[in-house]
């Protein structure tokens, strides 16, 4: 078997666009590619690749998934033969060792909550775009921002309803393992109530572009309430190793050999929709030395645009003296 760390590189690597070029013509639409299926004939394309989702979907066939699936379908090339190919395509070098049933066990649950978690992404961006609570509340507080509807889709961006256990009870309706529900945070610990509630949602990807958890700005005046609450660390999500934006901003900071940190969500997101792609954010944490390893796999030049006061500024020295140990 290929190592998880050396699948993960694999993955982290891919761009999906990249891998179904090689095998079909795609030209923009949106923020989006299309293209005519080649897993089945039409005149009229209706095959989609998403970029920023990292994904390919067809709406006439049905087909759809990440590189890795386009390569076995397409293929007819095996799990471990796509992430091969994968790898050649990407100049990874690959150490294969036997799976132990315990890392076996660990892949099979890393699956399952990505899973999960993009369920709750497609609920979320429902609530957000085809509600009235959420198009008056959410979608009118992120076009207030600034925010255009194909820069609000690309990141992933959505609205949890002050519901008690909305998303629960759909969840377990379409099949979903509750104690996965929970295990994720979306859920109380006894799984009867939904964590997020009346919150405008941030999905937080991975570098391959799955989503990894979720943060939530609360809609309420109400000083006592968090401003920002997050999901909490899972087998999938180390905060203190990962980087909000880092997905959609890997490629600008390869191509311009630097990354610009900021703090927080809407600062990355605006960034981007500015035409400033390399722009990542630490999510309000002191930047720790997992977030700069992130950053080094791409550039040496880091740029720190924080907050003006004198804390934050002492955090970026540390900051920069961290990125010139490593």
């Amino acid at each position: 078997m290929i190592p998880p760390k050396q699948v993960q590189e694999i993955l982290d690597a891919v761009r999906i666009e990249d891998v179904v070029q090689e095998f079909v013509t795609l030209r923009k639409r949106g923020v989006n590619m299309i293209g005519l299926c080649p897993f089945h004939g039409e005149k009229t394309p209706s095959f989609n690749v998403s970029p920023a989702r990292n994904i390919f979907k067809c709406f006439g066939c049905g087909k759809g998934g990440d590189a890795v699936t386009f390569l076995r379908e397409h293929e007819n090339l095996t799990y471990v033969e796509a992430l091969r190919w994968l790898a050649r395509k990407y100049g990874i070098d690959i150490q294969e060792v036997e799976r132990s049933p315990e890392q076996v066990a660990e892949l099979q649950l890393a699956d399952s909550l990505y899973i999960v978690n993009d369920f709750a992404l497609q609920h979320f961006q429902d609530q957000l775009f085809n509600t009235d609570e959420g198009k008056s509340v959410a979608l009118s507080y992120f076009k207030q921002r600034g925010l255009r509807e194909d820069t609000i889709r690309a990141f992933g961006l959505g609205y949890a309803p002050e519901q008690r256990d909305l998303l629960v009870r759909r969840a377990k309706a379409t099949g979903h393992n509750n104690d996965l529900i929970r295990k994720v945070g979306l859920s109380n610990q006894d799984g009867t109530r939904d964590f997020f509630r009346g919150r405008v949602m941030f999905a937080i990807h991975n570098l391959s572009g799955k989503v990894a958890a979720f943060a939530g700005r609360t809609m309420s005046s109400d000083k006592t309430i968090p401003k920002y609450i997050n999901s909490p660390e899972t087998e999938i999500y180390v905060k203190n190793k990962t980087l909000y934006g880092a997905f959609q901003a890997k490629k600008a900071i390869r191509q311009q050999d630097e990354c610009i940190l900021v703090e927080g969500y809407m600062d990355v997101i605006s960034l981007h929709q500015a035409g400033i792609e390399n722009a990542v954010a630490s999510s309000g944490t002191s930047l720790t030395e997992g977030q700069l390893h992130l950053i080094k796999r791409n550039t040496n030049n880091l740029k720190i645009i924080y907050d003006g006061d004198p804390a934050v500024k002492l955090r970026c020295v540390v900051s920069i003296l961290r990125l010139n140990r490593i």
